[in-house]
């Protein structure tokens, strides 16, 4: 199976990546080699626990712009 991740960097530098098609997958890693591996781990485990009826479907990523004070 093949899963959407999407990865962001947080304010102390670490990596995150959350799998938005699994609800509370997600994990975090100082570089990008070891959070490929540990989302995979997580998805796995994931996977593990979850009925596949219950994953829901990405639809994609937005960016949206707001004016702030």
């Amino acid at each position: 199976m093949k899963f959407d991740v999407v990865i962001r960097k947080d304010e102390d530098g670490y990596y995150v990546a959350t799998v938005p098609e699994l609800p509370g997958c997600h994990t975090q890693a100082k570089g990008l080699d070891e959070l490929m591996s540990r989302i995979k781990e997580a998805i796995q485990l994931c996977m593990d626990v979850k009925e596949r009826d219950e994953m829901s479907s990405f639809v994609g990523v937005q960016i949206v712009e707001v004016e702030t004070c």
